[in-house]
């Protein structure tokens, strides 16, 4: 398995402070580092940046949203990074939600599966260097009517772009499957991961003519240690707000995606009763209903031998790449927990 970890740039610190956290992971043999977006800063700009500091690991975009950039933009974005990080570019879209989409950006959220396969149906025809010429329902290029011509870039990708989806949805994970490098996942229960997310990518493979070892399964979750019992049930108490606003805050009152793949997963009847406490405002209350289980099965938090176990788990349900997000007071103890963590990720990887 491989060892990734996701960053967000707004939110880690002064510049400085995020460059030396990349910096010393790669050190550390991080495999895969991912720039957020979200609604903080851009992600291009920071993975520029983060290119021009690093030397061997893959930079990825974790993610950029689709719509908020055209299929082009995004195209010609992924060449130039592709290209100044001599092939360390890793293309990582995402149909986001209604909240960002339309209260952030204004796109409205209609069709997001329409829009993400002819998204990536334009990057690609642009990444082959040829001229981008498709007609669709949500793109049209060139625009009919006028007097253009299909055009090509004049920059051409000197190296292969893999293109990795976020997905949740039965449906975006079935496209996921079809027509994807790799798939970045989250809310992932190991357990009951073969119905939930599985089975509908296995349907895309299938419908792309492809098998499971042509799509990378990236996985992520918080990763934490702790020293004895006591120490982690006080980890798991302090996690139980911070899943709540996922089934309850992440999206908007009637689409919330994490709350579905909750649902999928056997709290169906917990997450609708977390998502309608928290949309009421009772934040806490909405907290009190997270029960130990749902913070453990989604997370890499306990004792190291409970992490090394659970990473056994992922690793035979399928996982090839997992996603930490390691906790930590400061950039020196999130570093701290990050090299432990990679270090069982390869230690359980180099095992199967």
């Amino acid at each position: 398995m491989r060892a990734a970890t996701t960053i967000e740039a707004s939110g880690l610190g002064s510049w400085t402070q995020q460059l030396d956290f990349v910096v010393e992971a790669e050190k550390l043999g991080l495999d895969i580092c991912w720039v957020a977006e979200a609604w903080g800063s851009d992600a291009p700009s920071a993975l520029g940046y983060y290119a021009a500091r690093t030397e061997r690991m893959l930079l990825g975009s974790g993610v950029m949203q689709v719509g908020t950039r055209t299929p082009v933009a995004l195209a010609q974005t992924a060449i130039t990074l592709s290209n100044l990080s001599q092939g360390r570019f890793v293309l990582g879209l995402g149909p986001s939600g209604p909240q960002v989409m339309e209260g952030l950006h204004g796109v409205r959220f209609a069709r997001p599966l329409a829009r993400v396969r002819e998204t990536v149906e334009i990057v690609r025809q642009a990444l082959t260097g040829g001229k981008i010429d498709h007609s669709g329902t949500e793109y049209r290029i060139p625009l009919p009517g006028g007097d253009a011509v299909p055009m090509k870039l004049s920059m051409r990708a000197e190296h292969p772009v893999p293109l990795y989806l976020a997905a949740l949805s039965p449906a975006m994970l079935r496209l996921t499957g079809e027509v994807a490098d790799g798939w970045l996942g989250t809310s992932f229960v190991p357990e009951g991961a073969a119905d939930a997310y599985f089975a509908h990518l296995d349907e895309g493979l299938a419908r792309g003519g492809r098998t499971r070892a042509d799509l990378d399964i990236c996985q992520g979750a918080e990763v934490a240690f702790a020293p004895d019992e006591e120490a982690l049930g006080a980890m798991v108490a302090g996690r139980k707000k911070e899943l709540a606003f996922s089934l309850g805050g992440m999206g908007s009152a009637s689409t919330n995606f994490y709350n579905r793949a909750y649902s999928r997963q056997g709290w169906a009847e917990v997450a609708e009763e977390v998502r309608r406490r928290w949309q009421a405002g009772d934040r806490d209350g909405a907290a009190a209903l997270v029960t130990d289980e749902m913070v453990l099965a989604t997370t890499l938090i306990g004792t190291e031998s409970m992490v090394r176990e659970r990473l056994r788990v992922w690793r035979d349900a399928g996982v090839d790449t997992v996603r930490l997000y390691p906790a930590g007071a400061d950039t020196a103890a999130r570093l701290d927990t990050l090299g432990r963590a990679i270090e069982l990720v390869h230690e359980v990887g180099a095992r199967a």
